[in-house]
């Protein structure tokens, strides 16, 4: 038998749904002493069947460690666990998904009740937890003596990518990634309408819609810059004018294809906003101005 002399902290984790599960899972292969609430006792008793110590309440699992894991169905849910819970000198971090402000209520409470707060918003589906290679992290933001001195206990499930002192920026990132994971959705969706109703195998055509995104994917680092820098026009290879000029050819061919444009329409007449307002020699940055207004 092989002694590991490196002492692994002890986590408390409250919620084991699919992802809960999957996130104690992954601190019991490590090592990590590990402490489980559930509202359904069942589910406590699988992995108390694996190791961990289930308890019978949540106050019960926050006391017997420093680090306490909340993954909840909601912010609601965080309330309704924790509020008999002593939570004075714990360390908190919660991964329910939340807006950017209640995770910044949610931290003032927590310092309020003598606890360190960080936010934390999981990029993966509970397949991807504990498998490195799958690419999935965690966004974590709030208190960086929390995360700095727990990290490597955090990293344990997936990786760790921390946002900021401002306890919603967690929240503010993942929400921002998921929009845009969404408006991909849609053009894919929009894309896929198109050819339904012809003699187009989906499976011949997913290769090149999804190298095709691949390509312009990159395309988000010069919108950074162009935001950072304030310049719309430097380096501009497509303008503006040209894409609107284009757009009737996009709305054309979903009217014979029998497709709904309502997917695209709302972004072009946003593009047609901006090219009235005088940013022809631009690309599509300026748009970005006109969602703030």
């Amino acid at each position: 038998m092989t002694h590991d002399p490196v002492e692994k902290t002890p986590v408390t984790l409250l919620g084991l749904g699919a992802m809960g599960a999957a996130l104690a899972r992954t601190w019991l292969s490590a090592g990590h002493p590990l402490t489980v609430w559930n509202r359904t006792p069942a589910r406590a008793a699988a992995l108390a069947a694996e190791g961990a110590n289930a308890v019978g309440s949540a106050a019960e699992a926050v006391a017997a460690n420093t680090l306490v894991v909340v993954c909840l169905l909601d912010d609601a849910s965080v309330d309704e666990a924790l509020g008999a819970a002593d939570l004075a000198g714990k360390d908190l971090v919660n991964l329910i998904t939340s807006t950017p402000a209640q995770a910044r209520a949610r931290a003032g409470w927590a310092r309020a009740r003598g606890a360190r707060y960080l936010d934390g918003g999981i990029m993966a589906v509970p397949p991807m937890i504990g498998v490195p290679e799958s690419g999935g992290y965690v966004l974590h933001s709030g208190s960086r003596e929390l995360f700095d001195q727990h990290r490597a206990t955090l990293g344990v499930p997936a990786g760790t990518t921390w946002v900021g002192e401002d306890a919603g920026f967690a929240a503010l990132h993942d929400v921002a990634l998921l929009s845009a994971m969404y408006g991909m959705f849609a053009g894919v969706a929009h894309a896929f309408a198109l050819i339904r109703r012809e003699d187009i195998d989906p499976t011949s055509f997913a290769p090149l819609l999804a190298d095709w995104l691949a390509a312009m994917a990159p395309s988000v680092h010069r919108t950074a810059e162009q935001l950072r820098s304030g310049d719309r026009t430097s380096g501009v290879v497509s303008g503006l004018a040209m894409q609107v000029a284009g757009t009737p050819t996009f709305l054309s061919t979903a009217e014979q294809q029998g497709v709904s444009p309502e997917l695209l329409s709302p972004y072009f007449e946003l593009m047609r906003r901006r090219l009235a307002g005088g940013g022809g020699g631009e690309d599509l940055t300026g748009v970005i101005d006109l969602l703030l207004d």
